[in-house]
């Protein structure tokens, strides 16, 4: 049987090597020039060595487009027996008109015609390798590699409505700590990251920040788009004067953090901020940087946290920081409920 099979980035030769010592033939290193993979017919417990990430059987192979994979997903049906439920995973790698949802969806459509689909604990899961203008398509009994998300609190609809309001860094370093700026908040794909100076800023050191911050959420998001089989949320970022951008998100169904070492320990406020940002519209998240915010904001948020009292945070540390606190928060919920 051949076998698509996934090992890290770098190690393709030597994982090659070590599956021919063991009698299997490697067909092709990097098939289409990318990293991480091979395409290995052979039993599949040659395939059970450390080097070996995870690997898909090739029961299927066709051209990649949808027409071609449509039918294919018809011989696979083929081999399917005593099966009741399904998952689809699926992963486009090369340039084409179409991405891995659109394929996941049109083999869910094909296999809902005599299956249920199963997203938890399917009885299999289908699984569609587009790897430049090959397509090759299997299935596994049970969960694929995405089980390491069963079970657990979705952060992503959370972030889906955070709004990150950053006070640019300026001065020595704007650069520097715009990129790391950039990159968290992307990271965690947060809806919008809004740069918000106040008073008068040097326009120059305020372009080399924002430079960083284009540089810095570009870069994550694609890195994000390589490493996820899920499509990408990218993050927007914007520019507003800070105390317009709090006129602007005081709204009614809006709850409005400011980070800040004044404020209140987490520990001491998490049952009430879970209730309310479980059912906001969006949580704006205002950070600091040298200067902090200015205080005058603090009666317009509806919570002012201490994330580690007696410890302030690096600027770049605040939304990584402050993040991972509220999915904490929500999730405790969700494992206690």
């Amino acid at each position: 049987m051949k076998f698509v099979v996934k090992t890290l980035l770098g190690m393709e030769y030597i994982t090659a090597s070590r599956l021919k010592d063991l009698g299997a033939n490697v067909i092709e290193i990097r098939p289409s020039g990318f990293l991480g993979l091979l395409i290995v017919e052979g039993d599949e417990s040659q395939l059970s060595i450390p080097e070996v990430e995870s690997y898909v059987p090739i029961l299927v192979e066709c051209d990649a487009n949808l027409d071609e994979i449509a039918k294919a997903t018809e011989k696979i049906i083929e081999q399917l027996k005593d099966v009741k439920t399904f998952d689809v995973r699926a992963k486009v790698r090369g340039k084409h008109n179409f991405k891995s949802r659109d394929v996941s969806n049109l083999v869910s459509e094909k296999l809902m015609e005599n299956y249920k689909l199963d997203w938890i604990s399917p009885d299999v899961t289908v699984c569609v390798e587009i790897i430049g203008k090959k397509a090759y398509i299997g299935f596994i009994k049970g969960v694929f590699e995405h089980r390491k998300y069963l079970g657990k609190f979705d952060s992503t609809k959370i972030f889906s409505k955070t709004v990150i309001v950053q006070t640019p860094y300026l001065e020595k370093k704007a650069y520097e700590f715009g990129e790391a700026i950039g990159r968290a908040a992307q990271a965690f794909e947060v809806k919008e990251l809004i740069i918000a100076p106040y008073g008068y800023v040097d326009a120059f050191e305020l372009e080399e920040f924002i430079r960083g911050v284009r540089v810095g959420q570009k870069s994550r998001l694609n890195i994000q788009k390589k490493a996820y089989s899920r499509e990408v949320r990218e993050t927007k970022v914007l520019l507003q004067d800070l105390f317009q951008c709090v006129r602007d998100k005081r709204r009614k169904k809006n709850v409005i953090i400011v980070t800040d070492p004044a404020g209140e320990p987490v520990y001491n406020i998490k049952e009430e901020l879970r209730k309310k940002i479980s059912f906001c519209n969006e949580i704006v998240v205002l950070a600091g940087s040298r200067h902090g915010i200015p205080k005058g904001i603090f009666r317009f948020a509806d919570f002012v946290v201490d994330l580690s009292p007696n410890i302030t945070f690096a600027t770049e540390h605040t939304i990584p920081s402050i993040l991972c606190v509220l999915i904490e928060i929500l999730n405790s919920e969700s494992l206690t409920s």
